[in-house]
């Protein structure tokens, strides 16, 4: 499948697309507020704090971070991981994420989430969208988002070096970790912060058009307009 290319300005070409989830290809804001606001209330906590450092980061390490002294962290993210498996009400895939994924060959596309594969798969399935055969979640790491490790271990597992990779992400901690893994990074969304001269920033997938081609010595290029 090939998404037509209009004459646009911004032109990006790769080998591979690594994806987060959360703001980059799902809208899932209406539950992780719910979620996080009832974390919040319960410890007399600043939500919009929360939800200003939390975004992209693994769920652990806010908890961490915001709960009080002498908290069971672990049992509290897990908590909060199990809440969050059973509210689906509101989330939405961004637009145009579902035909850039099917316009993109199966095997050049990752998602790296700082969710786990559970929270994943439930996600992904209720925004419509197909789950990325490569798919690295926050138990196959063991340092979350701002670090690299994700990125890369992505990249690898794609068979693409990362500087023949792009990154979709929307969180300033996750467009860290694609700067970080020395990959190619484009902006998504509202929520990017204040982003480093010269990156690429889209609201969504609207207006992102794709070819899949193959270069002189026969090797597959994602060529992208933005």
């Amino acid at each position: 499948m090939t998404v037509p290319m209009p004459p646009l300005t911004l032109a990006l070409t790769c080998r591979a697309v690594l994806f987060d989830m959360d703001g980059t290809l799902v809208d899932s804001t209406a539950v992780v507020e719910q979620v996080w606001g009832e974390f919040a209330v319960r410890y007399g906590l600043d939500l919009g704090e929360i939800l200003r450092t939390s975004h992209g980061v693994q769920a652990g390490d806010t908890v961490k971070r915001f709960a009080p002294p002498g908290a069971d962290v672990p049992a509290l993210t897990a908590e909060l991981g199990a809440m969050e498996r059973v509210r689906t009400d509101g989330i939405l895939p961004l637009p145009g994420a579902a035909r850039l994924l099917a316009a993109l060959p199966a095997d050049a596309i990752a998602l790296v989430t700082s969710a786990d594969r559970v929270l994943a798969d439930i996600r992904m399935g209720a925004a419509g969208l197909a789950m990325p055969a490569t798919a690295v979640t926050a138990e196959l790491v063991t340092r979350g988002k701002p670090d690299p490790e994700g990125y890369l271990q992505a990249a690898a597992a794609l068979g693409v070096d990362p500087a023949d990779a792009v990154v979709f992400e929307d969180a300033p901690a996750g467009i860290a970790a694609g700067v970080a893994a020395g990959i190619r990074t484009v902006a998504v969304g509202p929520n990017t912060g204040p982003l480093p001269a010269g990156m690429l920033h889209i609201v969504d997938y609207s207006a992102v058009a794709v070819e899949v081609g193959v270069d002189d010595e026969g090797r597959r290029v994602i060529s992208f307009r933005l």
